[in-house]
């Protein structure tokens, strides 16, 4: 089987894992969470970096450290991952949810001012399989309305938008390190922000709201703090980043070059703004074969070759629709995108020889 996905430990990994057992700085403390959260805030031209225990929690507490609660609203894609939405829900905000681009499965910035009502606090963009959102009107946006901008930069490690690296782009950006991710910690997330007072309550809500004396807590906080271990792995990761980034795009390219004489696939995009990533190399299927997606699985699984579906919207989701969001919302680009798409094996590691096959069993199809 070619899997989707796997992580790729190519660096000092398991030297700096080893050295917190041998100095037993293996849980919440140690150098190289400080470490990591330096170098990576560094690497995305930020000034704070709080690493937290993955990219769910780092949404959360992004939005807890802005101050966003309940009676407030986050304008948020439909066609993402449920954790960006399940963290609006956490701090007991509204998603208020805007339809996809057809073509790279970003938010599409023309509908986000329509939903913007006296509630609105944030837009929180989520940069699609590797690709950043086109940001600058998304940032004038949020100007006009004094809203803030939170960047879902969970899958877009290293990737740009007008030259500049994802991650930089906001008041907090949110990023994920989990096992498939283009760096990984197996586990883990960040949150990034120029602004001191924020990295400063970001801090504090993520170690539970410990002030100066021990014990005594003001306000309720989380216990979201990455291990040493984590930011050990994750370390050594980011050192080969680079690599990494150009192993995706080394790949993408490939594919594109040998799926381009297929009049049934839509392959990825990159617009001239951006610089992407491609953490998943997502297709869609058009024409005669839009409707055979299932049959189209099901037959490169028979034949050794792992897939994923995209993303179901976040109105088809029962969880909401059991809570009331949603009802009667229609987004139907992202049930486009849902219904016929699918990422192939993307992984830094794949082999030249892996993704030839993998074509050739697709053309076969």
């Amino acid at each position: 089987m070619i899997p989707v996905c796997t992580p790729f430990l190519t660096g000092k990994e398991l030297q700096y894992v080893t050295d917190c057992f041998k100095t037993n700085w293996i849980s919440s403390q140690g150098k190289y969470i400080s470490e990591f959260e330096e170098k990576f805030s560094v690497y995305c031209n930020v000034k704070f970096g709080v690493a937290t225990t993955n990219g769910t929690t780092a949404l959360h507490l992004a939005l807890a450290a802005l101050g966003i609660k309940k009676g407030d609203e986050v304008i948020v894609p439909s066609f993402t991952m449920i954790s960006t939405v399940f963290a609006i829900c956490y701090v007991g905000a509204k998603p208020v949810l805007v339809d996809a681009e057809l073509d790279t499965g970003n938010i599409d910035v023309s509908l986000i001012e329509k939903k913007i009502t006296k509630k609105t606090k944030a837009i929180l963009p989520v940069h699609i399989y590797g690709h950043p959102c086109d940001m600058d009107p998304i940032r004038q946006i949020a100007k006009k309305y004094n809203l803030y901008v939170v960047e879902d930069a969970a899958e877009a490690h290293g990737a740009f938008y007008k030259g500049k690296i994802i991650g930089s782009l906001s008041d907090v950006a949110c990023f994920s390190f989990y096992a498939n991710k283009i760096i990984t910690c197996g586990e883990g997330g960040m949150v990034l922000t120029s602004n001191k007072k924020i990295a400063e309550k970001l801090k504090l809500l993520k170690n539970l709201s410990f002030i100066k004396r021990r014990f005594i807590h003001h306000e309720i906080g989380f216990n979201y703090r990455m291990t040493n271990i984590q930011a050990a792995i994750g370390l050594a990761q980011l050192e080969n980043i680079d690599k990494f980034v150009n192993l995706r795009r080394k790949h993408a390219f490939l594919y594109n070059n040998l799926l381009n004489d297929i009049d049934w696939i839509n392959t990825p995009v990159e617009k001239s703004y951006a610089k992407n990533v491609y953490w998943m190399y997502g297709i869609t299927l058009k024409g005669k074969m839009k409707n055979k997606k299932k049959a189209f699985v099901s037959y490169l699984k028979d034949k050794g070759v792992e897939t994923r579906d995209f993303f179901i919207g976040m109105h088809r989701q029962p969880v909401f629709k059991k809570m009331g969001l949603f009802r009667g919302e229609k987004y139907p680009t992202t049930d486009i995108l849902a219904a016929t798409g699918l990422y192939l094996p993307s992984g830094s590691g794949l082999k030249e020889e892996q993704i030839k096959s993998v074509v050739k069993i697709i053309k076969s199809f």
